[in-house]
């Protein structure tokens, strides 16, 4: 989907802008979903699982571009790459087209500046004009910090997904499922 460039402040004096991903970003798109599945156990994929090319990535960034039922939008502060939210659709099925689904990472360096709750209100906006009435998503149990961003942004608890992750050690962890209402 294409939409509006918007611009803030952090909390830390930089200006921080929020805009749909597109092709040229693909290479850093790549370091990114490295480094910051390296930055914590919450992210779904190991680094190593990241095993796209630029060009393909290119290919499916422009794709994302030209459709309506995919919020791909990045945050670049100062001018380098802080993270990135993905809002997309569950599917053309009638009983499920008013649902999204939102994932959202920004590097360490750029947590608590406002990014995230800045790109999830932008988001919210856009996912509510796109025609989704509701946005779910799921927090792995003890991402405390992410938990509380998503209350923040007014995200409702529903319910736990029993081991929903595996680690390689052979450790499990829950997922909360969590919801927020667009209209």
């Amino acid at each position: 989907m294409r939409f509006d460039e918007r611009e803030l402040i952090l909390k830390d004096g930089r200006k921080c802008v929020l805009k749909p991903n597109s092709p040229e970003y693909a290479e850093q798109m790549i370091g990114y979903l490295k480094e910051t599945s390296a930055e914590t156990d919450y992210l779904l994929r190991y680094p190593d699982e990241v095993r796209c090319n630029v060009e393909e990535l290119q290919r499916m960034l422009g794709g994302f571009l030209e459709d309506p039922h995919v919020i791909k939008m990045i945050a670049i502060a100062d001018g380098k790459f802080a993270g990135l939210i993905s809002i997309t659709g569950l599917g053309p099925l009638r009983r499920l087209r008013h649902r999204c689904s939102m994932a959202i990472a920004l590097y360490k360096e750029f947590w608590g500046l406002g990014i995230g709750t800045a790109m999830i209100g932008y988001g919210s906006e856009l996912a509510a004009q796109a025609g989704w009435t509701q946005m779910d998503l799921e927090v792995i149990v003890g991402n405390d910090q992410a938990y509380r961003l998503y209350k923040k942004c007014g995200f409702i608890e529903t319910g736990v997904r029993h081991n929903a992750v595996i680690y390689d050690d052979g450790t499990c962890r829950d997922e909360i499922l969590m919801y927020k209402d667009l209209v």
